[in-house]
C-alpha cells in the first residue's frame, strides 16, 4: 500500500509542478531558475545521506546514480542559468 501512496505522490507533484511552471510568466524564468538550482543542491545532499545510509549492492547502485544525476541536474542549472544572465548584459564593444 506504500508504494501506492508514493506513486501517487509523484504523479501529483508531477502534475502540479507542471502546471505551475507552464503559469509563470517569460520574465520570471531567470529568478526561478536561481531557485530551482537551490533545491537541486537539496536533492543532491539528499542523495548522498541515501547513499551513505545504502547497506545493500542494489542501494548502493541507485544511491551512486541518484547522485550523480542530481550532481549534473545542479551543474546544468547553474551552466543554463549563466547563459540565460548573459543574454541581459549589454554587447557594446569597447572602441579602439
Amino acid at each position: 500500500m506504500e508504494t501506492f501512496i508514493a506513486i501517487y505522490i509523484f504523479i501529483l507533484a508531477a502534475f502540479t509542478g507542471y502546471e505551475v511552471i507552464s503559469k509563470v510568466p517569460v520574465i520570471l524564468h531567470t529568478p526561478m531558475m536561481s531557485g530551482s538550482n537551490f533545491i537541486h543542491g537539496i536533492v543532491l545532499v539528499g542523495a548522498m545521506i541515501a547513499l551513505g545510509f545504502a547497506e545493500t549492492n542494489l542501494e548502493k547502485t541507485i544511491g551512486f546514480i541518484g547522485v550523480f544525476l542530481a550532481a549534473g541536474n545542479a551543474l546544468g542549472g547553474y551552466v543554463a542559468t549563466e547563459r540565460m544572465l548573459e543574454m541581459f548584459k549589454s554587447s557594446k564593444k569597447d572602441a579602439q
